[in-house]
């Protein structure tokens, strides 16, 4: 057997860059609120995140087969133990720092979202209509990093600018997400927002939130409830803009698709090293 192209190293592999992203998104939203760097704080989220999207795609469904191909025969009883262990692993570092429903929060949420709650003829799943899963994503994430920063930031105002701030981009980022799964999402019934309203009319809604969402933290940066990262800001705005402009259908170009995915995938890298190269040379 290949190792490298093992289902099972695939399945395992799939969700680390989202959750090194999110582990970034957390330290950017601690310079924003002016707290002090804490790694372990970062680590803790990344592996939380690592543990929900994993868990996600052991779990399976009808469109993964089709827009996940490269994990099926993946054995996902070894992908829930490690999900098991990361969790474990980031929730224990989190309790050291007296955070404790942060850790349970986007799991619980994550498994509610893949499989559902039963009870009776009572049945409560989160996946399936239009636009349902995008605030799921938006409200579970932006809500995890504001909760983990009101620990050390007790400015209401602050708190809720960074929930707005990461909810609205992930609300975004998801639909950026489920245009290169419409053909699997069309198959299996599910009426995300772009298989709804179409290409045009979704990247004009993405496009106006984008720029109100900016202009709304712009206005707090010069009223002190944030700190000022222009450089991290700036590069906010313009790759929101750029990746909602690429997005397109699956017939996407291949040059076209791998840069969306870096812009929307690497923006917090990208501009954390911005940042860096910036002030090493200033």
């Amino acid at each position: 057997m290949n190792f490298h192209n093992s289902p099972t190293l695939n399945l395992l592999n799939s969700s680390t860059l989202i959750a090194l992203s999110g582990a970034l998104r957390l330290h950017i939203a601690f310079l924003l609120a002016g707290i002090d760097p804490k790694i372990p704080v970062y680590l803790a989220g990344g592996l939380i995140i690592y543990s929900t999207y994993t868990l996600d795609r052991s779990l399976g469904s009808e469109e993964d087969a089709i827009n996940r191909s490269e994990l099926k025969g993946s054995k996902n009883n070894i992908a829930i133990v490690i999900c098991i262990i990361t969790f474990l692993a980031g929730a224990l570092i989190l309790a050291g720092e007296k955070i404790y429903f942060a850790s349970f929060f986007p799991f619980i949420v994550g498994y509610l979202y893949s499989k559902g709650l039963k009870i009776g003829r009572f049945k409560l799943k989160l996946k399936g209509s239009a636009g349902g899963k995008n605030i799921v994503v938006a409200m579970t994430w932006g809500g995890t990093i504001a909760l983990i920063v009101s620990e050390w930031n007790k400015n209401n105002i602050t708190i809720l600018l960074i929930f707005t701030f990461y909810g609205t981009k992930l609300f975004i980022n998801s639909i950026l997400y489920d245009f290169k799964d419409i053909k699997g999402d069309m198959a299996a019934g599910i009426k995300t927002l772009p298989v709804c309203f179409g290409e045009n009319r979704i990247r004009k809604i993405l496009l106006m939130l984008c720029i109100l969402m900016h202009c709304c933290i712009l206005v707090s940066l010069l009223t002190g409830f944030i700190m000022p990262e222009p450089v991290i800001l700036s590069y906010s705005f313009f790759a929101g803009i750029i990746s909602i402009s690429l997005i397109s259908s699956n017939h996407e170009s291949g040059i076209k698709k791998y840069s969306r995915e870096i812009i929307v995938d690497g923006e917090s890298t990208i501009a954390l090293v911005l940042r860096g190269t910036i002030k090493s040379v200033s």
